[in-house]
């Protein structure tokens, strides 16, 4: 169980790692974003899934953080960290809203069953696995990037992104196939204590994800929404 005390300078961390993971997702794909106090912005548009901004403090100003990106056109996405904006004047509905989760470290020692993925074959193997849609979005220099960690269980049948920044590991895009969510969520925090030993685990979930986090220790932070711009 994480301290309330802690609570606010983890879900800071949590909001500057995506941040992090974000702008290694858009240098993969050759873009760059910009970090300031209040929020990172992409000027372009950033890859699918991805947000355009994600604010870094709970008074980011919404005309500022919006002036740093691509609002010509619909498809641009606002992370609002700390579900404080109201960007609905400016032409943004509510995408989804989530929880900031963070758990501590678990002590190293148990073998881990997950093994990065290493090469752009494998790497396919496991984009296909986590969305059988997707093509093309994870690419080969996030397997170069020491930041980010591309985890898959044997066969591919689950994995996850571990990604470092802010004194924190970050678990992202984790999928469970057909496995068990209480499963996997054991076999990735097993990894994380291996590979990123005594860093707190943070992310985001909600829904189903969220109990399932919930149940392998995490507490919540506080709320996010995620915006999308209409048209």
């Amino acid at each position: 169980m994480v301290d309330h005390i802690l609570r606010p300078a983890l879900l800071r961390a949590a909001a500057r790692n995506n941040a992090d993971w974000c702008e290694a997702m858009c240098r993969a794909h050759g873009l760059r974003g910009e970090f300031r106090a209040d929020a990172w912005t992409s000027a372009d548009r950033s890859p699918p899934y991805y947000p355009d901004a994600v604010t870094l403090s709970e008074h980011a100003d919404a005309a500022q953080v919006l002036a740093r990106i691509d609002v010509r056109g619909p498809g641009a996405t606002v992370k609002d960290s700390y579900a404080r904006l109201d960007l609905e004047p400016h032409g943004f509905a509510p995408l989804f809203d989530a929880e900031w989760i963070a758990r501590d470290p678990q002590p190293a020692g148990a073998r881990p069953v997950w093994r990065r993925v290493r090469d752009e074959t494998g790497l396919a193997r496991w984009e296909q696995a986590w969305d059988g849609g997707a093509a093309g979005l994870f690419l080969a220099p996030l397997l170069e990037d020491p930041s980010v960690l591309v985890l898959a269980a044997p066969e591919f049948v689950a994995g996850a992104v571990l990604s470092l920044g802010a004194g924190v590991v970050g678990v992202s895009n984790l999928f469970c196939g057909e496995q068990e969510p209480d499963r996997v969520w054991r076999d990735c925090l097993i990894a994380a204590s291996a590979y990123c030993p005594g860093l707190p685990v943070v992310g985001y979930e909600d829904g189903a994800d969220l109990a399932a986090a919930e149940r392998a220790g995490f507490t919540r932070l506080g709320p996010l929404r995620v915006w999308l711009a209409a048209g």
